[in-house]
């Protein structure tokens, strides 16, 4: 249960949009539910999720699909790790993969993760840390396999699961269960609330 209830009332076209959503995802989205009591958090919250990219030729969906699931375990975020590993390996992560992105194995030895895909979640993993502090080998290897660019889609993706990830936590929303059938994800291991 969340620390704070949807409001009994939606306003109708914010029901609307979040009825849409739902029906796209398949499940009830509390976190959004609950944004509602302030449409201006709802609506700025629900932009940033469309805009923010989901595939790009400089920066391609399995690579966005890393960072985004590397952020959600970097920040123990249950709904978010739920949210965005679910069918990992119908988006082309593998198990071993989803272990390194939680940190049970060391990324350098996951012959699938390439040298590209592991200097972007490097970043991440700076990005999430606190306090942020980016190594000049970090930096340097993100310039050598990244364009400007890619590395403004890499940090805005990382920035919205992170933004995401505090907000959902704050406010109590448990996952949605969208993976309730993958133990490898260990969703009970990162639970928020004591």
């Amino acid at each position: 249960m969340s620390h704070v209830p949807p409001p009994p009332r939606i306003p109708l076209l914010l029901r609307l949009a979040l009825s849409l959503v739902e029906r796209r995802l398949g499940r009830k989205l509390l976190a959004n539910r609950i944004l509602a009591w302030y449409p201006k958090a709802l609506i700025g919250s629900s932009l940033m999720e469309g805009l923010i990219a989901h595939d790009d030729p400089e920066v391609p969906r399995r690579l966005l699909t890393l960072v985004r699931v590397a952020t959600s375990f970097l920040v123990s975020c249950p709904f978010c790790i739920d949210m965005n590993a679910r069918d990992f390996p119908g988006k082309g992560l593998r198990e071993q993969e989803i272990l390194g992105l939680q940190g049970l194995v060391p990324l350098e030895s996951i012959d699938s993760i390439d040298a590209r895909e592991r200097a972007a979640l490097h970043y991440v993993q700076c990005m999430c840390a606190t306090p942020l502090a980016f190594p000049e080998d970090v930096i340097r290897d993100m310039h050598a396999y990244f364009s400007p660019r890619a590395i403004v889609i890499i940090a805005s993706t990382c920035a919205q699961v992170n933004f995401w990830a505090r907000l959902i936590q704050s406010l109590g929303v448990p996952p949605a269960g969208f993976s309730t059938e993958c133990a490898v994800l260990n969703l009970d291991r990162y639970v928020t609330r004591k």
